[in-house]
């Protein structure tokens, strides 16, 4: 057996323990998992500090710097973020219905873990938190597969979740770390259908891709998030270039930032200026159309690519549209389908954004940023589905089970 296929077989036998566990024993183990990351945390900060200086060696990006960098705040962050799912609702046992058919058969659907789920990601050592936590309050094992960046990070961290998972009587294996970060590796991960039930990815649409292209196991796609703000003709400037400016600017290098800024005709004289000042205030590279180029000094002209990109950096492509409805088609061929939001003072635009626009999240008078598990009250999130079945937006603990029927009789025979 190679280490793919050992982890496997562990996972598997640590799947059917957990999905008999108690609410309370997974509660205690995620608490216990907190206060390790707390206690423990200058052993992660140690291997995060490797990470980030081999990362600047290579010229990684400022934005992806950022998404890699731990510091002690945020593993507050991570291990409070486990205290919430702790005490958030147990889906798994939940009896969704239960009906009696003529022949005396009560026939229901119970909620029950889907076993074994195998996640793909890049450099956001904090995903190793989130997705342990989560798959272990749905009642499910987890095989962890980080990109190269944050090796060392990931490493510290699954080693101290683990040890705390053991010493609160729950499998060990429950959560593990793929340590071969090769691309071999990744694709035989995603093969490895023997023994995973679900594989999902997280990262940027190139390994999103290279995950829905070459996985057997069932795949939940996530992430890309190509997302819009549209202006409307009819708006409050201030409020739209507050939300603007956070969408973009707040955390660049994250999925629910703005990539896109399409502005109504009627105002695009007066926003443009008005948000291009407080853009390049923060150092956001703007590119836009022709119309954007006559009122806005030393821009890129934005080219087909670009309605097309995610940047996760400090860039924003800008367009100027006629209508509503051409924001809304504009949004629908060129989106990933993850969030959008309209700012508008007028209830009927609002309404025809939210019911035409084809994403994941719709917002009226809103940041995109607020896409987010926790802030969804879920929690922490496994991720954020740009996909129609099983799970769509931010996926919480109801995400991370399925449904069995659960069938009484008295002696029934067909």
């Amino acid at each position: 057996m190679n280490e793919l296929q050992i982890k496997g077989e562990r996972a598997k036998e640590a799947s059917y323990f957990l999905s008999n566990v108690s609410s309370k024993q997974k509660e205690q183990a995620l608490l216990n998992m907190a206060q390790s990351l707390v206690e423990r945390k200058e052993m992660i900060l140690k291997a995060n500090q490797l990470d980030v200086e081999n990362a600047m060696s290579k010229g990684i990006s400022k934005s992806m710097l950022d998404r890699l960098t731990l510091d002690s705040d945020r593993i507050h962050a991570m291990a409070n973020g486990l205290k919430q799912v702790a005490f958030l609702q147990d889906p798994v046992g939940e009896v969704l219905s239960m009906s009696k058919r003529p022949n005396g058969l009560q026939i229901g659907q119970q909620r029950v873990p889907i076993g074994v789920i195998g996640i793909i990601y890049e450099a956001r050592p904090n995903v190793t938190c989130d997705a342990a936590g989560l798959c272990l309050k749905a009642g499910n094992a987890v095989i962890l597969r980080g990109g190269s960046e944050a090796f060392h990070s990931n490493q510290a961290i699954v080693s101290i979740l683990a040890d705390a998972v053991s010493a609160s009587g729950l499998p060990k294996d429950s959560i593990q770390l793929v340590e071969d970060t090769s691309r071999e590796t990744a694709h035989a991960l995603m093969k490895l259908n023997e023994y995973i039930d679900v594989l999902i990815p997280r990262g940027g649409a190139g390994l999103i891709e290279a995950v829905v292209k070459n996985a057997t196991v069932p795949v939940i796609e996530t992430g890309t998030g190509n997302c819009h703000i549209y202006v409307d003709e009819f708006c409050e400037m201030e409020m739209a270039k507050a939300i603007v400016l956070n969408a973009k600017t707040s955390r660049p290098a994250v999925c629910n930032a703005a990539e896109k800024l399409l502005v109504h005709e009627n105002v695009a004289s007066t926003f443009l200026p008005l948000v291009a000042e407080a853009l390049r205030e923060k150092e956001v590279e703007i590119r836009g159309d022709e119309y954007v180029n006559h009122i806005i000094d030393d821009i890129v002209i934005a080219t087909e690519e670009d309605w097309h990109k995610e940047y996760l950096d400090y860039v924003l492509a800008i367009k100027v549209v006629r209508h509503i409805d051409e924001a809304i088609a504009h949004i629908n061929q060129y989106s990933s389908h993850h969030s959008e939001a309209i700012v508008t003072t007028n209830y009927h635009h609002a309404q025809r954004f939210l019911q035409r626009v084809d994403s994941a999240a719709v917002y009226v008078n809103a940041s995109t940023r607020f896409t987010d598990g926790e802030e969804f009250g879920f929690g922490a999130e496994i991720g954020i589905s740009t996909q129609k079945l099983h799970a769509r937006g931010p996926m919480g603990l109801k995400e991370l089970t399925t449904v069995k029927y659960i069938i009484y009789g008295d002696g029934q025979i067909r």
